[in-house]
């Protein structure tokens, strides 16, 4: 039982690595079959079409990032020190290109391309992580942790914005560097007393 699981879990793998490198119509069934060493054959029974694998990923995306914020929730209380670690978690995908590109940040700029079971997936993940940023914000701000000039819905939105921006950022000018240098004003306005080095 083990091994149809674990062949899954290589074709998501293979899938997600290939979307981050050249988005939804970027891959097909036979490049992912040359990566996990299967026949296409193979893929189609665990994923009948390229809307089921690719929704099942972002599917354990969402998931994954749901369980990763609860963590951090339970680790890290204070809002100041949730927001830096979260830009601290991509800066350290960037910088070691692990995963160098949020899946779902990436689709994104493809929407009005996408199949609508996929699009869907899509803005799930963008509502949690609205509503996630959202609470943390305004947590913060009755705290007087965090300042913020907006609602906290306005500053959520306004951080995911520059967080993918600043993906987007790095990406173009190839330098990792740029995603903190980007990133690091705006974390200092939310949060008092951060110093020029963030």
């Amino acid at each position: 039982m083990s091994k149809p699981s674990n062949t899954a879990d290589e074709i998501l793998a293979a899938a997600r690595s290939f979307i981050v490198a050249g988005g939804y119509n970027g891959f097909s069934y036979a490049d992912v079959a040359e990566v996990v060493g299967i026949r296409k054959a193979s893929i189609h029974h665990h994923f009948p079409s390229k809307v089921d694998l690719v929704q099942t990923l972002l599917k354990q995306y969402l998931e994954d990032a749901v369980t990763g914020m609860a963590w951090l929730e339970r680790d890290i209380p204070q809002p100041p020190e949730l927001l830096r670690t979260y830009a601290g978690i991509w800066a350290r995908c960037i910088e070691d290109a692990s995963m160098p590109f949020c899946v779902c940040a990436l689709l994104a700029s493809e929407l009005p391309a996408l199949p609508p079971e996929v699009a869907v997936e899509v803005r799930a993940y963008f509502q949690f992580l609205s509503g996630w940023l959202t609470g943390v914000i305004e947590r913060g701000a009755e705290k007087g942790t965090l300042a913020i000039s907006a609602s906290p819905r306005v500053e959520a939105e306004a951080f995911m914005a520059t967080v993918h921006g600043a993906m987007l950022s790095a990406r173009a000018y190839g330098d990792v560097l740029t995603f903190g240098m980007i990133l690091t004003p705006t974390l200092q306005r939310l949060i008092p007393g951060t110093d020029r080095a963030g």
